[in-house]
């Protein structure tokens, strides 16, 4: 269609919808998400619309589908705007009551809103609520607000003001001294320079060059990449853009992980809106840029988070890293200079053109600008995507904003940086959340994964379970790797099944220390991190494990042993009815006891005992 074809058409495209939208009518935003859409918010809209042609409200008020509004502990959750009423754990009974509160001229639903658990009172706005109150929302300003599949919706709000200013008014050496000016630093983990990066890709020799988002975001308990695209994929769509112009590409990327079916339909809608509107393909906006985007799904290897073997896969070989130098912006993608970028990178661009670099600059500490999207994930009580400035403290971070552990438990540990970051012990929470003092302290800042755990994890295993993840992960292609990870698990193994000794511990620490100063790439360059950091803050479980052949969190299961206190049962039977191995005898409303050579240590009597009457040693 190509109905945008210069930037006075773009301008005037901006201010009718501006104006279309410009009208006050109360609009309910649903979040349609994967977390939401896994807790039935497909049902709640459906049911919010059958509400209001049930009722009589079509042309009260609109009802929109947008993406994920972060607040992922408390979905579905759908949010009256512009009045900023939140109601969360929406279920489809509560569809006509939030339909007539809105026809009685907007009452709140009290018993949808959110309860502060520290005052107990109703938080009535979704900007009143600790958890959005305390954070700074750039990349996610629009997540709750805009249609992910409208980029009508996208141009309203300012989407692709930063293109329009790129294309006509700067020249691509400027756009890369203003990403340099404000700090953009790699938002996949590695942290390298972003503006350096386009400035080594644009003046290498070959043609043509390409550019990547990397979206196979394969950290357990980490969705900020695949949230971003889900909600708001003309943002990063934008941000390649820019950057395509500013390095001199022609042909870009995005790679997605195949896990990832909502975020894949979104930017491939995304991709074709933008063709047929003129905002992709030849002469955009009659600047003379030409630029298409292809869309590339990943088989789910982890390792090809990382750069070269990402450019193997697109390229249809097998996902393996290869030595560097030289690197993707030298030779990459069919041996062509190529730059990647992670997700949240390429959304910041548009940002920073908008604003300005020092605007973005001002952002965050010295060397880490800008803010940082963070899964807060684990034993905590708000789960859910967390955007902050870069520099905030661990503490403010789980505590302030992801509300501390559970009650009745208290703060152990937290991983940053997925898989291969590493764990921090309770001593470092006001450790400030920045490139160098994350890995000063033995992890990584990684893509943004953030899991929280309680006095209730054993760290001995938790090493165990991330190591488990890596060495299945490796490629297989450099020996550290390959046979590194595996004979640290194989010890680790050993520790949590009661056959571990004291010297293994240092065995286990020399090959940590070599893995990751010999492997090939980052993948098993960091896989000794969550061994590395467990060993240094929480040596004295290695030790119970060891010496005294015992799991002081009562997890690994050779090493408990489940009792129970006759003085505190009071025989109700719940236990022994819901025991898988029948290892629980004992007459009705009278104590009963566990027999050790059955009992499988699954701990579901001790899940079910109300009255603590089960114990672990």
């Amino acid at each position: 269609m190509n109905w945008l074809s210069s930037f006075d058409e773009l301008s005037r495209y901006r201010l009718r919808l501006t104006a279309e939208r410009s009208d006050l009518r109360p609009t309910l935003t649903v979040c349609m998400s994967t977390g939401c859409t896994a807790s039935g918010s497909p049902e709640v809209l459906r049911a919010l619309m059958e509400a209001q042609r049930k009722l009589g409200a079509e042309g009260r008020f609109a009802i929109k589908r947008t993406g994920c509004h972060g607040f992922c502990e408390r979905g579905p959750l759908v949010v009256l705007r512009p009045h900023g009423l939140l109601y969360q754990q929406v279920e489809e009974k509560d569809a006509e009551a939030i339909v007539a509160s809105i026809i009685d001229g907007v009452r709140p639903v009290e018993r949808l809103l959110y309860q502060d658990p520290a005052t107990g009172v109703r938080v009535t706005r979704e900007e009143q609520i600790p958890f959005y109150q305390k954070q700074t929302r750039l990349l996610l300003a629009n997540n709750g607000h805009i249609d992910p599949t409208d980029i009508g919706d996208y141009v309203a709000v300012g989407g692709y003001s930063a293109l329009e200013k790129v294309l006509s008014s700067m020249k691509p050496e400027q756009v890369i001294d203003a990403v340099k000016r404000a700090g953009l630093r790699g938002r996949g983990g590695a942290g390298f320079p972003t503006g350096r990066k386009w400035e080594l890709c644009r003046s290498a020799e070959g043609w043509p060059k390409y550019v990547i988002c990397n979206a196979d975001e394969g950290d357990p308990g980490a969705f900020m990449d695949r949230s971003l695209l889900e909600a708001n994929p003309h943002s990063v769509l934008e941000g390649l853009l820019i950057g395509a112009y500013a390095i001199g590409a022609e042909e870009g990327y995005f790679y997605i992980r195949n896990e990832y079916p909502l975020a894949l339909r979104h930017v491939r809608t995304a991709i074709q809106q933008a063709s047929e509107s003129g905002l992709l393909g030849e002469n955009i906006l009659g600047s003379g840029l030409n630029f298409t985007v292809k869309v590339c799904r990943g088989g789910g290897a982890f390792v090809c988070g990382e750069e070269t073997a990402l450019i193997a896969s697109v390229e249809g070989r097998l996902g393996e890293p290869r030595p560097r130098p030289p690197y993707p912006v030298e030779r990459g993608l069919w041996g062509k200079p190529t730059d990647i970028n992670n997700v949240k990178s390429w959304a910041s661009v548009p940002l920073i053109i908008n604003n300005g670099p020092e605007w973005f600059a001002s952002i965050g500490t010295e060397h880490s600008k800008g803010t940082m999207i963070f899964s807060l994930v684990g034993k905590v009580r708000n789960t859910g995507l967390v955007e902050v400035p870069m520099g905030i403290t661990l503490r403010r971070l789980i505590f302030d904003i992801g509300g501390g552990p559970p009650p009745g438990r208290a703060f152990k540990a937290v991983q940053a940086g997925g898989p291969s970051g590493g764990c921090l012990p309770a001593s470092l929470l006001d450790l400030q959340v920045d490139y160098e003092q994350l890995a000063a302290a033995g992890s990584m800042m990684g893509s943004g994964g953030m899991v929280v755990m309680d006095d209730r994890t054993c760290m001995v295993n938790v090493a165990k379970y991330f190591l488990t993840f890596t060495a299945d992960e490796s490629c297989g292609k450099c020996v550290p790797c390959r046979e590194g990870t595996k004979e640290m698990l194989a010890i680790l193994t050993d520790i949590t099944e009661g056959r571990g000794s004291n010297g293994e511990l240092e065995k286990l620490e020399e090959i940590a220390h070599w893995v990751k100063d010999t492997a090939l790439c980052g993948l098993g360059q960091t896989a000794p991190n969550p061994v590395l950091t467990t060993l240094r803050y929480f040596r004295d479980e290695y030790v119970a494990h060891t010496e005294q052949h015992k799991c002081p969190a009562g997890v690994c299961r050779a090493l408990i042993r489940y009792y129970i206190e006759e003085s505190e049962c009071p025989g109700c039977g719940l236990c022994r009815l819901n025991c898988p191995s029948t290892a629980i005898k004992g007459d009705k409303q009278k104590p009963h006891a566990i027999d050790d050579a059955k009992c499988e240590r699954c701990g579901v009597c001790v899940e079910l005992c109300k009255f603590g009457a089960i114990k672990v040693e």
